[in-house]
């Protein structure tokens, strides 16, 4: 008599209750500090031309939590760049440079 394999578990979330009133932010820049014991991410918005920006969350990690978010975020953006195509990151002068340069006046168009 043959016996079937066991089925493989899947692992099962527990549901997540958002609340009606919950409020959004967007955010466009993350500050990361950690201790031996935690991750700190300092979630904020940053407009041109305005000094500070402003801290909207801040979320507290353990490290194997930060490491875990790391792998779906990863894991995330995998499916997303498969679905709607790669996400071009600025090159030639750092990241923070290309992200929040100064903005600037129009100026002058190109001289011929």
């Amino acid at each position: 008599m043959a016996s079937t394999p066991p089925k493989p578990q899947h692992s099962q979330l527990p549901p997540l209750e958002v609340p009606a009133d919950l409020q959004i932010e967007y955010v466009n820049m993350v500050r990361i500090t950690h201790s031996p014991s935690e991750l700190v991410f300092d979630f904020a918005h940053l407009l041109p031309g305005t000094a500070p920006a402003r801290v909207l969350s801040r979320i507290i990690m353990s490290p194997l939590g930060a490491k875990l978010f790391f792998r779906a975020l990863a894991e995330n953006l995998s499916r997303y760049e498969t679905a709607y195509g790669e996400i071009s990151v600025p090159s030639g002068s750092t990241l923070a440079d290309q992200l929040f340069r100064p903005s600037g006046s129009p100026g002058q168009p190109p001289e011929k």
